[in-house]
């Protein structure tokens, strides 16, 4: 097998002396259907499967029996009831993926508190930006305590002191002592913990989430994916996310499922070596990424390696695509990156959530891969029955998949309307996993779930034959001269130039000087070279007048200048803002 900088050359002598948990069992396998997390936890550690972390290089470094996490977070459980922590109270934890949070956050939902899972650090906006955001999340979520890694504790200690919460490193957390108290018994209907939202377009909210509502999401997972005996699960997703924390952390307890974890830094710098973990897979595969997981594994695939060389992707049933518009152009380049390594296009599963719905709202059967439909724009951008014939000017939009078990979906137009099929309009859905609102939120809470329990999304999409096809966020839509543009089709104009590719470029609307709405792009550039630029932003000016039929703002910024959410997608409302504040400092024209 080549060997290449992203594995190393030999695997080392204590990586082979572990042995990971077992892809089967003889365990019967149930599906979500607990009363509590808790007892779900207590049912898988029955059984022999469980988590196992990987290093930077792929190789095996911890086996994680569910019996041992389960032994680990009752002792957790009662440290904290020794810290005097309460039912109902918050439990703060920096989200590493590892034991020490997989403990603590079982142990608080043991200990009848609410676990509430924060983001690491990323390579964007720097300390103090992470500093600010803790600190946010914090005062939101006002737990009794945070606990993060040792390595974390100067930014983490900052974030709780300047809010007024205890800090612990969960290694202290660790010596503490646990005497044997009596733990809370835990109803369906209590919250089990609070998920903060991504904050794609407005600031992260805490979803409250209860055992309830998580379980059968849960189930919803298993029926949509069918889950066999056969199955393992490979992820590199954080667990501050939805995806990550729910779809492939939560589930595959509560499925009881045997996964293989990277840490997302590890991924962010070696990213074959998430295939290189599904090659070496004993069972057929499960394992989700968002669109650009997939676009920088093709992309770091050089010409001159043959995939089959190095990857055996055969076994890969479930290659779940979500958490961001998906775009077909680069599933395509994927496929074409590995088809020769066994990956079937077919294994391609889109799917919908949002994590006021705990996760899943829509998945595509296993399967039927991916299907796109051609939408004309104009139908895009006024509403409209969606066509699916070529157009002029169009728009893939790729299938989502059927509501999961349990959940409905609906289209209503702005009056709350419903819509008949291919038309497009602001999607809502209902179901036992929607959330039972925002903590501390009423007002926010009230915006977007009715008295009937249906959840207003934000987004837009329509329905097809019991399919979700959607097209975008509603508050993103640039609304020029009463002219709906959507930002995703400027920005994927603009990555067609040589040289871009996703989340280079950012588009949304302004306020001129003469008081004018116009169109605005930043767009990160990685040439010096003055005549380079101004070559380029002429480039870029006029195939986006080609799509807007208009004249726009072309900003060029530094590389790695746009911001993200913790989710990884790149956040326009954000990039507006720092835009207009001065934070973001195009390069001059004159330069």
């Amino acid at each position: 097998m080549l060997q290449t900088s992203d594995r190393p050359a030999a695997t080392p002598p204590a990586a082979a002396a572990l042995a990971p948990t077992p892809t089967e069992d003889d365990l019967e396998r149930r599906f979500s259907d607990f009363a509590t997390l808790g007892d779900a936890l207590d049912y898988a550690a029955r059984g022999r499967r469980g988590l196992n972390f990987h290093d930077h290089r792929g190789q095996l470094k911890r086996a994680y029996p569910f019996s041992e996490l389960r032994d680990d977070a009752l002792m957790a459980a009662r440290r904290l009831i020794a810290l005097g922590i309460a039912p109902g109270d918050r439990v703060a934890l920096v989200a590493e993926t590892g034991p020490d949070f997989a403990a603590l956050f079982f142990g608080a939902v043991y200990a009848g508190a609410w676990p509430v899972p924060l983001p690491l650090p990323t390579s964007f906006g720097g300390k103090d930006s992470y500093i600010d955001q803790l600190a946010v999340q914090l005062k939101s979520s006002d737990p009794r305590i945070l606990f993060f890694p040792a390595e974390l504790g100067e930014m983490a200690g900052a974030a709780a002191a300047q809010t007024g919460v205890e800090g612990l490193a969960w290694e202290e957390f660790a010596d503490r002592e646990a005497p044997d108290v009596a733990l809370p018994t835990a109803q369906s209907d209590d919250i089990c913990y609070l998920q903060y939202s991504s904050g794609s377009t407005r600031f992260p909210h805490g979803v409250a989430v209860t055992h309830h509502a998580l379980l059968n999401n849960l189930s919803a997972h298993s029926h949509g994916m069918r889950v066999s005996d056969q199955d393992r699960c490979v992820s590199w997703l954080p667990w501050y996310h939805d995806m990550g924390l729910v779809g492939c952390f939560l589930s595959v307890v509560a499925n009881q499922v045997s996964t293989d974890y990277l840490k997302t830094e590890d991924f962010a710098r070696r990213p074959l070596a998430w295939l290189d973990l599904i090659s070496r897979n004993q069972g057929t595969t499960l394992s989700y990424s968002p669109t650009f997981g997939y676009d920088i594994c093709s992309r770091r695939m050089s010409s001159q390696m043959k995939a089959s060389d190095r990857f055996d992707l055969s076994r890969w049933r479930v290659a779940g695509n979500g958490a961001d518009m998906i775009r077909p152009d680069v599933m395509q380049a994927f496929v074409d990156a590995f088809a020769d390594a066994g990956f079937d296009a077919h294994a391609f599963t889109p799917s919908y959530g949002l994590a006021e719905a705990t996760l899943a709202v829509s998945i595509m059967p296993p399967g039927e891969g991916i299907v796109v439909e051609l939408v004309e724009e104009t139908l895009l951008a006024g509403g409209g029955e969606a066509g699916i014939d070529r157009p002029q000017r169009y728009r893939a939009i790729v299938n989502c998949g059927k509501a999961v078990k349990d959940m409905e979906i609906a289209v209503r137009d702005e009056d709350g309307n419903p819509l008949p099929d291919r038309a497009i309009g602001k999607v809502y859905a209902r179901g036992p996993s929607i959330m039972i609102g925002y903590f501390r939120d009423e007002e926010s809470t009230r915006a977007c779930l009715d008295a009937d329990g249906w959840l207003d999304t934000g987004d837009m999409g329509y329905m097809s034959d019991s399919y979700i096809y959607i097209v975008g966020r509603a508050k993103d839509m640039i609304i020029i001269n009463g002219k709906n543009h959507w930002p995703q089709d400027i920005e994927w104009a603009v990555e067609q130039l040589p040289g871009f590719k996703s989340g280079d470029i950012a588009a949304f609307a302004i306020t001129t000087p003469g008081g004018e709405e116009t169109p605005a792009v930043l767009v990160q550039c990685r040439t010096s070279d003055p005549e380079e630029r101004e070559k380029l932003r002429t480039e870029i000016r006029e195939r986006v007048r080609s799509i807007t039929g208009m004249n726009c703002v072309i900003e060029l910024v530094p590389p790695r200048t746009l911001p993200r959410t913790s989710s990884g997608k790149l956040s326009r409302a954000k990039a507006r803002n720092l835009y207009l504040s001065g934070e973001i400092q195009p390069y001059d024209i004159a330069a």
